[in-house]
């Protein structure tokens, strides 16, 4: 047996050791076992075990040398499934050949956890489920309703395409080393939606634009979208601020700048 893996504070890396809470976040697949599952960051395996075990088809992604070489020595059934490298990096759809769906699942490092699910959008015709832990106040930005602060970019983007679930709070002293903050456990299932409606690129542009001015009304935000000069569309939505916005508000006020710079 290799020796325990050196957490790494350049990786962002606080390793679960709690067991319960591994196996209540394996459970947030229960659904899928039919599915290919790609664990993001296991360090050393605290959750593939009770993935295997669940019966779950298994790949590893892992950027860190020291624990791909600890998963190959503790977890022979990863043989041929740990892929080495950055997820974000990844082509998935080179991982999961074909067009069929897959899930996601990962104690997710708190520096790249916003880059990791921006990741998974790129493939939300073919995720079905993606869940796991990060810092839960951006566990809680992920699943905030309209009206709330917490609400931002990603709230809507993920919300438009994902049912998005904020399950469980996890306290900071079953890490090693402990974070600083408390974690949370999300779960993200892809909906029914297969057109929002709207041109998609505008609409990430519209919600990226609005969210960056988010302390001011709408009016004052989408003014740089439209053609110089071009007059303001009439809605009651240009007053209100971007996180106030449901995802069928962010459709309507897409379609409505589009409507104007074809004018």
């Amino acid at each position: 047996m290799t020796k325990r893996v050196r957490p790494k504070k350049a990786l962002g890396q606080h390793f679960l050791t709690d067991l319960n809470v591994a196996k209540r976040i394996a459970s947030t697949l229960d659904e899928y076992k039919n599915l290919p599952v790609i664990e993001v960051g296991p360090g050393m395996g605290v959750l593939t075990q009770f993935l295997i075990d669940d019966g779950h088809d298994v790949r590893v992604a892992e950027i860190d040398d020291e624990s791909v070489e600890y998963l190959k020595e503790n977890f022979p059934a990863l043989d041929g499934r740990i892929i080495e490298g950055d997820f974000l990096k990844m082509d998935l759809d080179d991982v999961f050949a074909g067009d069929g769906k897959f899930c996601v699942i990962g104690n997710y490092p708190y520096n790249i956890s916003s880059q990791i699910f921006f990741h998974v959008l790129d493939y939300k015709d073919r995720v079905a489920c993606c869940s796991g832990m990060l810092q839960r106040e951006v566990a809680e930005r992920l699943a905030a309703k309209p009206g709330t602060k917490a609400r931002g970019i990603l709230s809507v983007l993920l919300q438009a395409w994902f049912d998005v679930e904020y399950l469980f709070t996890v306290d900071e002293n079953v890490f090693n080393p402990p974070p600083k903050v408390k974690s949370g456990v999300v779960r993200l299932t892809r909906n029914t939606v297969s057109d929002l409606g709207c041109d998609p690129a505008l609409f990430k542009t519209v919600v990226k634009t609005t969210f960056g001015m988010r302390r001011k009304a709408l009016r004052n935000s989408v003014r740089g979208l439209l053609p110089a000069g071009a007059p303001l569309p009439t809605s009651e939505l240009l007053a209100m601020r971007p996180e106030q916005l449901s995802v069928a508000d962010f459709v309507e006020l897409t379609n409505l700048i589009e409507s104007v710079r074809k004018q």
